[in-house]
Order: C-alpha cells, then structure tokens, then sequence
C-alpha cells in the first residue's frame, strides 16, 4: 500500500471522525445546555461518530475517504441541528453553541499536545529532521514502524489537524462557525443581521474567501505549534 495512502486511512481519517464528531457533539451540548433540544433528539450530543454520520455520510465518510485516496490527507464537513427560531431569541447561546464546536477542537489539540509533550520528556518521541504534519515528533529508537513512531505519527495528525479545525472554522465568514461567534461582542440586532448570511447565497462566497486566506494563518499556526513543542530548534521558511 502508498504510504499517503496507508497514512489517509490509518491516521487522518481515524483523526478526522474523531475530531468531527467532537465537534459537532459540543455544538450540540451547547445548544442543549442553552435550552435548544433539537441535535440532542436527533441523537447528535453524542460521542459516537455514527449519529453524525447517518446525518451527513457524504462529508463524513465519503469525502474523506477520497480526498485521502487522492491526496493522503482528509477534508469533508458534518453538521448539527439547531432551531433557528431559539437562536433568534437567545442570540447570546447561540453565539456560544457556535464558540463551543472550535472549543472541542481546542480541547482534542491540548490534550495531543500534553500526551506528546509527556512523551518528549519522557523520551519516547524526538524532534524530527523535517518537520510535517505527520511528523511534529518521531520515534526517540528510530524506527519507523514501532508503537512509539505509530503514536508519535497519530499524536501529530491528531494535534495538527484540531488547531487547524479550530482556526478555519473560527474564520467570520459564512457559514463557518466564526460568524456567529461574533454575537458574543456584537449586539442582538447585529448578531442576528450576521447569523442569517450564514444561510444565504453569501455562505458560497464566504467558503472561497476563508480557502484563500486559510492558507496564510494555517502556516505560521503551524510553526507556532512546532516552536511550543521544540523551542527554538526550527527556522520557518
């Protein structure tokens, strides 16, 4: 089997059910937390990923398996249901039910990191030659097929992955959670204007705005990763 290949199926998309259906479940919990019970009848405050797949299987699962196929990396979408008429009225929690989908993504992210940090210290993992994002940390023996470079490869796609999620979808364009997080500074009248974009022809247009700057806050995150990890040990080029 390619190795990007064996990498997409055995690493990034394990990575990426995890770090979906993480995401969505605290949408979902926040929404229900703040009185809104529509993701949790629908089976989705759940850390199981199949009730997040049965909504979205295409984003989910097929998406993810081809992108990976082709490019040894995943990408893809899932979604959680809210009652649009509950955030009207309470644009504050929906404010925070859209904070709270990144937020798991931020918790998934610490505890990668903590777990690799452990193992650097411990000295299981080392600091690579050249740094990837499968790569944040190798084998301290070595090698490249023991337990310790297999979690050393997972830890990294792991933690890569959720900071990356988290950024992207903080973007505040449509209809990335961003958006709507803003209603926590903005005002209700304001914050409601904003949230209904996320739902009209602009959420197109705002997906091809966040692909085009993505790339220029994804790299220095990156290294900003690495340096917290291995201070000082890389030049960014």
């Amino acid at each position: 089997m390619d190795a990007k290949v064996f990498d997409a199926l055995f690493f990034w998309f394990p990575a990426f059910l995890l770090s979906t259906t993480v995401h969505e479940a605290a949408h979902a919990w926040a929404a229900l937390r703040g009185g809104d019970r529509t993701a949790y009848e629908g089976g989705q405050v759940s850390l199981s990923p199949l009730p997040h797949i049965r909504r979205e299987p295409f984003g989910m699962v097929v998406v993810p398996v081809l992108t990976g196929l082709m490019n040894g990396w995943t990408m893809g979408w899932a979604s959680a249901p809210y009652d649009p008429a509950w955030a009207d009225r309470h644009p504050k929690r929906a404010a925070w039910m859209a904070a709270a989908g990144p937020g798991g993504n931020l918790a998934l992210a610490l505890l990668a990191f903590a777990a690799i940090k452990a193992g650097l210290l411990a000295g299981v993992f080392d600091a690579p030659e050249r740094l990837g994002m499968t790569r944040l940390v190798v084998d301290a023996a070595g090698s490249d097929v023991s337990v310790a470079a297999f979690a050393a490869k997972g830890l990294s796609v792991l933690l890569t992955l959720n900071v990356l999620l988290a950024a992207f979808n903080l973007l505040p364009v449509p209809p990335l959670d961003g958006l709507a997080v803003t209603g926590l500074f903005l005002p209700d009248g304001l914050s409601r204007t904003l949230r209904g974009f996320a739902h009209s022809p602009l959420s197109m247009l705002g997906v091809l705005v966040a692909w085009q700057v993505f790339p220029h806050v994804a790299r220095p995150l990156f290294f900003a990763v690495a340096d917290l990890l291995h201070p000082g040990m890389y030049v960014r080029g």
